[in-house]
């Protein structure tokens, strides 16, 4: 055993970029892991070796003061185990300074060669003694059905034979998306293992995984863990960007002044400071750079050295034996990627503050969870209350600021005006009742095409009048999928008018323009017998008929 060593490789938040956690991976001398824990099985050692590993791999990782959690292997006949073959993994995370919350578990193969009622019961005292649990190997190991639907896990890793066939083989997405679906449900946490290519990544991240490890990040490293950021997630070419009537907040309109110390202070540097009048809810720690190095949340931080013995214990101790890995987001996030970097780092710390960072790494302030979460709730209330409640879509709004910034990019677009001719006759020859199941259709209609065309926005202005703004080579696909369907009220055909406006690159200056070169064209749309399309362009009276009218014409029109 004294030449086993250890690598340790990280795990990364998909939305913020940030490491979550380390596994350590043991090293032997000689041969593999697997090989050596053959042979202990052989020798009926197995739960003793087993144990042993994740002791010294705690021990090494300790020298590096990560305050990462750690995820430690385990066998499932180790699981199984009596409680007593734990003793020596409790007792040496004691020594460093680990609670069994800081660690996960990652309970892997072989499965079969465990009763199932065996390993759930040693799967729940280990749960009960503080540690969390990951299922390792899912897509390979032999992990049936029922006992990965009985066990406690807080954790799922797909095996790295399943991310192989990543993105082109459809069974291998079916099975990540069920598990996807699984997780979301159970509110266990996903991970994607040994990602090894850009396409792979790219696939996870659309497949909605929200944590993942490979090589393409940091391979497994023997030294200091790597703890470096991963580039956040962005949105990638064709990607759509769902946009809505309000904007989300950023991270930076909560920022707060951030209580610091310099990352050797003393558990008494912090204790004064908690204890003030206006005591803040955390410190941070902070190397020479202004750097977060370390955080204490002013609650766990005072029940320990309140407790009996306390402040001997800890009072002349380095602050950071008391303190975790800080949560650190950048200033320009979004709050929905702050609430992620919450969720996924998930260790009992939910209610921790944020480090906020610049680009360099350096503390700017902090941030209150629970002030996030209320910021974004009513700026969810507010969107709610924008959105058409026949359709559930966006109003003018958001169609002015998508066109507006469209034209501050200098991007060539199109917007076009849609709705349903003699729609008045509808309601009066079928009711409201049709009239509003008509334009629901039409709302679905629009709601699908916004799914499958990247840069489709649409909008409801009321009535049976909708917005649309899209590419330039986008619009002969809205306009087929709206002009080739039949639409009827109660049995009644009903035809629509669809107006549009190609605008080349600074054609046109706002958004308000657009919608008065718009109006004209919606009139010439109108006069056109059936289901019509016409198009114009800024600066010219030409307007070309599309659809409609059983031809395809050219007329004038004063621009």
């Amino acid at each position: 055993m004294s030449a086993v060593r250890f690598a340790f490789q990280p795990l990364y938040s998909l939305h913020t970029g940030g490491i979550v956690a380390l596994e350590a991976l043991a090293r032997p001398g000689k041969g593999s892991v697997h090989e050596l824990l053959d042979l202990a099985r052989r020798e009926r050692r197995l739960p003793e070796v087993d144990v042993a590993l994740a002791v010294q791999a705690a021990r090494t990782e300790a020298d590096y003061e990560t305050l990462l959690p750690l995820h430690l292997n385990l066998t499932a006949p180790t699981a199984a185990a009596p409680e007593s073959a734990f003793d020596p993994l409790l007792d040496a995370l004691a020594r460093v300074g680990r609670r069994p919350r800081e660690v996960v578990l990652e309970i892997g193969p072989p499965f079969v060669q465990v009763w199932p009622e065996q390993l759930l019961a040693g799967l729940h005292r280990l749960s009960e003694l503080g540690f969390r649990l990951a299922l390792d190997g899912l897509g390979r190991a032999d992990l049936p059905f029922s006992l990965l639907a009985a066990a406690p896990s807080d954790v799922l890793k797909l095996d790295r034979s399943l991310m192989s066939a990543l993105p082109h083989d459809a069974a291998s997405v079916a099975v990540v998306e069920s598990l996807v679906h699984y997780t979301s449900r159970t509110d266990a946490r996903l991970v994607a293992t040994g990602l090894e290519t850009e396409a792979q990544l790219s696939a996870v991240r659309r497949l909605g995984v929200r944590i993942a490890q490979g090589n393409l990040f940091a391979p497994a490293a023997d030294g200091r863990p790597k703890t470096h950021l991963l580039t956040p997630a962005k949105p990638e070419e064709g990607e759509r960007l769902l946009t809505g009537p309000v904007t989300m907040p950023r991270v930076r309109d909560f920022l707060r002044p951030a209580s610091t110390l310099p990352e050797d202070a003393t558990c008494d540097d912090v204790r004064h400071i908690l204890v003030d009048g206006d005591a803040p809810s955390g410190i941070v720690g902070v190397d020479e750079h202004n750097r977060p190095q370390w955080s204490i949340d002013r609650t766990r931080f005072l029940v320990s050295v309140t407790g009996p013995y306390g402040h001997a214990l800890h009072a002349r101790r380095p602050a950071s034996r008391l303190a975790d890995s800080p949560h650190v987001i950048h200033a320009d996030a979004g709050a929905f990627e702050l609430l992620e970097l919450v969720t996924d780092a998930d260790w009992s710390r939910t209610g921790d503050d944020v480090v906020v960072v610049d680009d360099h790494g350096r503390c700017l302030g902090v941030v209150l969870v629970t002030e996030v979460v209320r910021g974004v709730a009513e700026a969810k209330v507010e969107a709610a209350a924008a959105l058409n409640p026949l359709t559930r879509l966006p109003g003018s709004d958001t169609l002015a600021r998508d066109i507006d910034r469209r034209i501050a990019c200098r991007e060539a677009f199109v917007i076009a005006w849609l709705d349903v001719d003699a729609f008045k006759s509808v309601n009066d020859s079928c009711g409201f009742a049709a009239g509003d199941d008509l334009i629901r259709a039409l709302g679905r209609t629009l709601t699908d095409l916004a799914s499958r065309l990247p840069h489709l926005t649409v909008g409801h202005v009321g009535g049976d009048d909708f917005l649309v703004a899209c590419d330039v080579d986008e619009i002969s696909g809205v306009a087929t999928a709206l002009l080739d369907t039949p639409w009827s009220a109660e049995g009644m055909p009903v035809t629509v008018s669809l107006a549009t406006l190609v605008c080349a690159t600074s054609s046109i200056a706002s958004y308000r323009e657009a919608s008065r070169l718009l109006a004209p064209l919606k009139k010439q749309a109108k006069a056109v017998p059936g289901s019509s399309w016409v198009l114009g362009r800024p600066g010219s009276d030409r307007v070309e008929v599309l659809r409609g009218g059983g031809r395809h014409t050219l007329v004038d029109q004063p621009a």
